[in-house]
């Protein structure tokens, strides 16, 4: 009796300090998230840290925030849009200072944020870049070229050896644990099955890889051209010459301005503000200038009612296995797609819908749902799409409700093609691991799905013609949005993969640009000047905030241990397996790791 009473109070004590702990935890959110306006005082520099990853649209983390208060909110195209904006305006932002290193964006949102940066300059504010110990990589120096000085530590490396494209390949692997793809697919560069099903891959796959690196590079190579005066040949002999000391041969060749350390970039910066070098001058990081109103920078606000919604539509197209927040899980989903486009339709001053896709693909027949809304939105309300970093497969299929498709140069799309993904695992189970499975069903075709057993002959020329059936429905869908025959789609199919610029030169896009052309086409369908926008889905509540925030740390954790460019394809592995119908797939060729 002693022993339960003492684990009783033991158990209450813990129950207390947990909740307790909560309430702390809770309290310092609150008191965080209600941080008021700055106020920028004359004289100011801008500065932002721009490293990894630029996504389209962050939402601030509040688990992130309490855990690294100094951290500052996550930089993304849509925030360093508003921020370079609202500084060229701001009579109190003197310039910019950007910090850049290893940046791993994709092309397509780097030409936004290469685009904005222009923007900015067209204020005659000064605009500085610096690295630090790590050193800018190429697609941080495509921004860094835009630049009025670059300055550059003068021991940093300075990278520059062009650019790669890598996939893994499975295929060895799974015969050595004993596990056989039993894949299909529709398409002759359809390729997302290859990594499983070859030791290396095809001359078709290798083909699209080579397209979309040259359209990369070509960015890059025109960006460089633009800033030194030299030719593009001469920047490509450069980047082929033994990387022996990159730094010194970038300064040589007018990439980097000045050799200088950190403190020597502060001196540079007291200079261009006319500040006595013992002096120091104001700062504000990026993080709390995005807290700054827009009537504070200088900026008016739009008198009117009207409004464009933004849907962003990002992550793999998944069933709703879960309620899960629109977008917290890394999957688009046609309920919480339905709920974002119905309350842009129900809001009487919202006049036209941009959809905004950042999406490789997914499952068929979830894009299939997501198309209907979008199309039946269309009936009711102009709707422009616009791709984003990747519009591929499934992204493409949605984005062909629209009444216009929007791409950039380096938008990833197409991949009209259809794959089948299913593993047969009896030799790793049976002969490797020793179990036994015995089976009884109803139906001939109940265990069709079965990874314990090959498929049939039956089996497979069921599934073939399934996923014939799911193409061809593709094509046809593609055919009447763009005004062309089955067979005219058909010969540019195939699942093949193409660059934003090649898409428009073959019909499959209507306008290169970015979201902001977007806009303008949307404003102009609808017949408005004067607009604000309504973006999709909305900001979470606090408490949703916190928990998504804390769902999504515990994925990190599952899948942390794997390289980057696999955690994805984990996450959305582990989500297919758990989900018997889900099987038939409209993807880009891979997740594939471009650098």
């Amino acid at each position: 009796m002693q022993f339960l009473k003492t684990f009783l109070a033991s158990l209450l004590g813990t129950i207390l300090g947990i909740m307790l702990l909560i309430l702390i935890l809770v309290a310092a959110l609150v008191s965080s998230s209600s941080e008021p306006e700055p106020y920028i005082r004359a004289n100011t520099v801008l500065t932002i840290k721009l490293t990894g990853d630029i996504p389209a649209r962050a939402d601030v983390d509040p688990l992130q925030e309490l855990l690294n208060p100094g951290l500052g909110a996550r930089v993304s195209v849509e925030s360093l849009k508003s921020n370079l904006r609202k500084a060229a305006s701001h009579d109190n932002i003197a310039g910019i200072w950007v910090t850049a290193n290893q940046v791993s964006a994709p092309w397509a949102n780097l030409e936004s944020v290469y685009r904005a940066f222009e923007v900015y300059k067209e204020s005659g504010k000064f605009l500085y870049f610096s690295t630090d110990d790590i050193g800018m990589n190429e697609k941080a120096y495509m921004l860094a070229s835009l630049a009025d000085s670059v300055f550059y530590n003068p021991d940093t490396m300075f990278f520059m050896e062009g650019f790669i494209a890598q996939v893994t390949m499975y295929k060895g692997m799974f015969d050595k644990i004993g596990i056989e793809p039993e894949m299909k697919s529709v398409g002759e560069y359809k390729s997302v099955i290859e990594p499983y099903t070859r030791e290396s891959i095809s001359d078709e796959f290798r083909i699209q890889l080579e397209e979309i690196l040259d359209a990369f590079s070509s960015t890059f190579l025109k960006s460089v051209s633009a800033r030194t005066g030299m030719t593009l040949e001469e920047v490509n002999n450069l980047m082929n010459t033994p990387p022996v000391n990159r730094t010194l041969q970038a300064y040589e060749h007018g990439l980097i301005d000045v050799l200088a350390y950190e403190d020597e970039v502060e001196k540079a910066i007291k200079n261009r503000l006319g500040i006595d070098e013992d002096d120091s001058f104001r700062t504000v990081s990026h993080g709390r200038y995005s807290r700054v109103s827009n009537s504070r920078a200088g900026i008016d606000e739009v008198s009117t009612s009207n409004k464009i919604a933004v849907i962003y539509a990002t992550g793999t197209f998944m069933p709703q296995i879960a309620e899960t927040p629109f977008g917290q899980s890394g999957n688009i989903t046609h309920a919480n797609f339905k709920k974002q486009i119905d309350a842009a339709l129900e809001d009487d001053d919202i006049k036209s819908i941009i959809i905004h896709i950042n999406s490789p693909g997914g499952v068929a027949t979830t894009s299939d749902l997501i198309w209907r809304h979008i199309k039946r939105a269309a009936d009711k309300k102009p709707v422009v799409a616009s791709m984003g970093a990747v519009a591929a497969s499934a992204g493409y299929y949605i984005a062909v409700a629209a009444d216009t498709i929007v791409a950039q140069n380096n938008t990833i799309t197409g991949s009209i093609g259809v794959a089948l993904q299913i593993f047969n695992a009896e030799e790793l189970l049976s002969d490797k691991i020793g179990l036994n499975f015995e089976t009884v069903k109803t139906h001939e075709f109940a265990d069709i799905y079965d990874i314990t057993r090959p498929l049939t002959l039956q089996e497979a020329e069921a599934l073939q013609q399934r996923i014939d059936f799911t193409y061809e429905h593709f094509l046809d869908v593609v055919a009447e949005s763009r005004g062309m025959t089955r067979d005219e789609v058909h010969d540019i199919a195939q699942g093949r993969v193409y660059t934003g610029g090649r898409a428009i030169e073959l019909g499959l896009v209507d306008v290169i640009g970015d979201l902001d052309r977007a806009l303008a086409i949307a404003a102009e369908m609808a017949g408005i000047e004067d607009y604000n926008i309504e973006t999709f889905p909305k900001k979470e509540d606090f408490f949703q905030q916190l928990f998504s925030s804390a769902d999504a740390q515990l994925r990190n954790t599952l899948f942390g241990w794997l390289p980057e460019n696999m955690r994805q394809e984990a996450r959305t592995m582990q989500q297919m397996m758990s989900h018997r119908d889900i099987q038939t797939w409209k993807l880009m060729p891979f997740s594939i790791e471009i650098n």
